[in-house]
């Protein structure tokens, strides 16, 4: 993360640098699993991305071997949203992760720059209200009455927000249910992996039993 450098614009340039500096940190302020802003508390992961801990806590799933026995449920095991990264809990779960106190404290400062709505740079004063579909771009109502799109197709920007937002959710749910089924996938294989060590265990300690018997029946 640039966060350092992002807030180091938010502090000097103009209303152009602003503006984009708040973009970029808004990106990195991002959950991967809720698309939100995190939500305190934000936990970091030992792969250091982050996540809010609601979303970590509905992410992790326990283990089949876990779930066989009388282990602490609230310990398990999931993937990194991010980068694949497995995470393994302790039998605290997820509280057991570290928060990220520094990126609660830029979720603050970004909240507070965030109360300055932003305005048109084409039109002073005039709030950035509307969506561009033709250009794809936020703009505002004057731009579409009077400036460089009037002859594009327009649609209210919180109601195009939502329409991404959704869109993205449905995405992201599908991946975390694939990502379910192959890690399921793949902790039947590592149990069928330890049931056969132990019958050739098994096989290899008998063995020398069976040799002993054949040789004192002849």
């Amino acid at each position: 993360m640039s966060l350092p450098a992002d807030l180091n614009c938010l502090q000097g340039g103009g209303a152009a640098d602003r503006e984009a500096a708040l973009a970029t940190l808004e990106k990195q302020l991002i959950c991967p699993i809720c698309l939100e802003l995190f939500n305190k508390p934000v936990v970091i992961l030992p792969c250091q991305h982050n996540l809010c801990r609601k979303c970590a806590n509905e992410l992790y799933q326990p283990s089949l071997f876990q779930a066989r026995t009388t282990m602490l449920v609230s310990s398990g095991r999931f993937r990194c949203p991010s980068c694949r990264h497995e995470v393994v809990l302790d039998r605290h779960g997820v509280y057991g992760l570290q928060r990220n106190l520094l990126v609660e404290n830029i979720i603050d400062i970004y909240k507070q720059e965030m109360k300055t709505e932003l305005t048109c740079s084409d039109h002073e004063g005039e709030k950035v209200n509307i969506y561009c579909l033709t250009c794809q771009v936020p703009t505002c109502s004057l731009c579409k009455v009077f400036g460089a799109h009037q002859s594009c197709q327009v649609a209210p920007l919180t109601d195009i927000y939502l329409q991404q937002k959704d869109e993205l959710s449905e995405q992201v749910s599908s991946l975390v249910a694939g990502n379910n089924k192959v890690q399921a996938l793949i902790d039947e294989l590592e149990e069928t992996c330890r049931s056969i060590k132990v019958c050739v265990y098994v096989i290899i300690a008998r063995k020398p039993r069976m040799s002993d018997k054949v040789l004192i029946m002849t």
